[in-house]
């Protein structure tokens, strides 16, 4: 495929965040204290063009599956079902790695259990599921900081090699107030403060952290469609493992295969960029 990752490359533990409905340009412009890390050579910021259509749950099967949503199936929000293509977790479980997600229910629904029951899903904690430990909620005005709570108890207690995090506080108020509102923008900024303090802690113990988002959002209070602000979205590389990234350019469709590289699962068969110049 053209991709080229340094051989001997270790295994690392992963955390990847998708911060619900975060146009990129928002993100550069109030995601302070992610762009510090950026401005220090410490991390990179990419632009990617989300898959069609711009909504959440096939945005969701996207990135942790690396297909396309006309080829995955989940083609809008109300397909409730399993996935049932190869994705990290089910990669990762397939390695005897452990995996975890604080996450919006609809992630269970595609992963674990569907459809999802909030007295028995809100906690779950099974070794033969592909999410072995969850904690997942059904209100998109959950606090984003309890959210990373709930994460970070995930990972203390789990010490898990691959950890989702989705909080939805961004998309809520994108829904609410539109893309230039400064409802929006408050959303973006709150989430930064919250995972500065998490960043403090997580990147001194090794992980590998990408932060990135499912899709934009429109003025309109909406997306779907194909407008910029709609499909533009960051993706913020974390963590040494990701040098060999340095010169590449990669796209939405890519995460997947990144994540798998980084966890050591090799012979995945997800995209990964291409060097320049190279089919």
């Amino acid at each position: 495929m053209g991709y080229c990752v340094p051989e001997n490359t270790p295994s690392e533990k992963v955390i990847l965040i998708i911060l619900d409905g975060l146009n990129y340009e928002v993100a550069r412009d109030c995601l302070g204290n992610l762009m510090a890390y950026v401005e220090l050579f410490k991390a990179r910021l990419f632009k990617l063009r989300c898959e069609l259509p711009s909504l959440s749950r096939p945005m969701y099967e996207t990135i942790i599956t690396g297909t396309r949503p006309i080829d995955h199936g989940v083609v809008h929000n109300d397909i409730i079902r399993n996935s049932r293509i190869e994705s990290i977790f089910s990669l990762a479980r397939s390695q005897k790695l452990t995996t975890a997600a604080a996450a919006f229910h609809w992630v269970s629904e595609l992963y674990n259990d569907c459809p999802f029951e909030m007295m028995e899903g809100r906690y779950q904690n099974d070794p033969e599921q592909l999410i072995q430990h969850g904690i997942f909620y059904w209100q998109e005005q959950y606090p984003d900081s309890h959210l990373f709570a709930d994460a970070e108890h995930l990972r203390v207690n789990n010490d898990p090699d691959f950890l989702l995090i989705h909080p939805m506080n961004i998309d809520h108020a994108g829904h609410r107030s539109g893309l230039l509102s400064a409802d929006y923008h408050l959303a973006a900024k709150t989430v930064d403060t919250v995972l500065a303090e998490y960043m403090q802690k997580w990147l001194p113990l090794g992980y590998q952290i990408l932060v990135t988002s499912d899709h934009g959002m429109n003025a309109e209070c909406n997306h779907g469609g194909t407008t910029r602000e709609e499909r533009e979205v960051p993706l913020f590389l974390l963590g040494d493992s990701f040098s060999w990234l340095d010169d590449l350019q990669p796209e939405q469709l890519h995460i997947c295969g990144i994540v798998c590289e980084t966890l050591g699962i090799r012979d995945h068969g997800k995209l990964l960029p291409s060097r320049p110049g190279l089919a």
